[in-house]
């Protein structure tokens, strides 16, 4: 448990202490966003900088090698800044040509793949078991598609989910500090990864929580797609090596829903060419229908923080 605090309290210090120099370098060298033409609402956002993922990237890493250094701990932070680097790659182009489209969609798929591939192969030796809360399954090699699958999906929905000030940051939050909890209970299945996932999990939280303190309304500083694919590649890291899919995607719950209502609009407009949603992700919907950014932002926070809740109270 004192490593669970340390390890909080760590990557809040360091990420709070690395924010504001990560701010003045994007300033300087101009890194900063620019908004897509359809986002039109967002106009006055444009020109704030961006590639903020820099400085929680590194409080986590940090932070979570400190307080447990072993294989999963190793591979869960790589492969969260081996994501962070394809982001990162993605706004530079953006920054540097000054625009909104960086890597082609399929250059940045490619990248995802290799890593996810990598990965999946390497949690297949270490487990080929999933696990449905208290009950457990091997599927056997049939968990290498599987974990590819969940690490395009998680890292996607985390990218479609930051899309407004504080979103993606305060949904991750609330998602990993339940995630961490449920991860630790002893009736929870995770192959005896629980120690070293928790670890990481709240070095998580403690950044999550400094880098609000910039991302909140209105934004000093945005993650950027550097933040957004290293928190995605970060939570399907915990979700492939403790097993725990359902977990993941009951605390993810507003993941899955940025997900969903896209492959909804896009699926129902090619099909009848009008649209579900005023626009897609679900929370540009919300926009349109007049909310403002800060009860959005309270409305995911909540709806994870509800979900949880009542996943930990049923597990506990």
């Amino acid at each position: 448990m004192i490593r669970i605090l340390l390890s909080i309290i760590t990557a809040f210090s360091i990420t709070l202490c690395v924010m504001p120099i990560v701010i003045h370098f994007t300033k300087k060298l101009k890194l900063r966003q620019t908004i897509l033409s359809y986002v039109d609402n967002h106009f006055t956002k444009s020109g704030t900088p961006t590639m903020g993922g820099i400085g929680f990237m590194i409080g986590i890493a940090v932070a979570t090698l400190i307080f447990r250094v072993d294989k999963i701990t190793v591979i869960s932070v790589v492969v969260m800044l081996g994501y962070g680097i394809v982001g990162f790659l993605d706004d530079f182009i953006k920054v540097y040509f000054r625009r909104n489209e960086g890597l082609k969609p399929y250059q940045k798929i490619i990248f995802q793949l290799i890593i996810a591939v990598i990965v999946a192969i390497s949690a297949y030796y270490n487990s080929s078991e999933i696990s449905l809360v208290f009950s457990s399954y091997d599927i056997g090699i049939f968990v290498i598609p599987l974990n590819v699958f969940l690490f395009l999906a998680f890292t996607n929905s985390v990218n479609l989910t930051d899309g407004l000030d504080g979103l993606a940051s305060t949904v991750m939050l609330v998602s990993m500090v339940f995630f961490g909890a449920i991860l630790g209970l002893p009736t929870i299945i995770t192959g005896g990864q629980a120690p070293s996932l928790s670890v990481f999990c709240a070095a998580i939280v403690g950044s999550m929580i400094a880098f609000l303190i910039f991302n909140c309304y209105p934004a000093k500083i945005f993650m950027g797609d550097t933040g957004s694919l290293a928190l995605g590649g970060a939570f399907a890291a915990i979700t492939v090596y403790s097993g725990q899919i359902l977990v993941a995607a009951l605390t993810g719950i507003m993941f899955v829903v940025s997900a969903l209502s896209v492959i909804i609009q896009v699926l129902h407009f090619k099909r009848t060419k009008k649209r579900i949603f005023l626009m897609a992700p679900f929370h540009h919907h919300l926009e349109r229908k007049g909310l403002h950014e800060n009860k959005i932002v309270s409305i995911y926070g909540s709806v994870t923080f509800f979900v949880s809740a009542v996943l930990l109270a049923v597990m506990v």
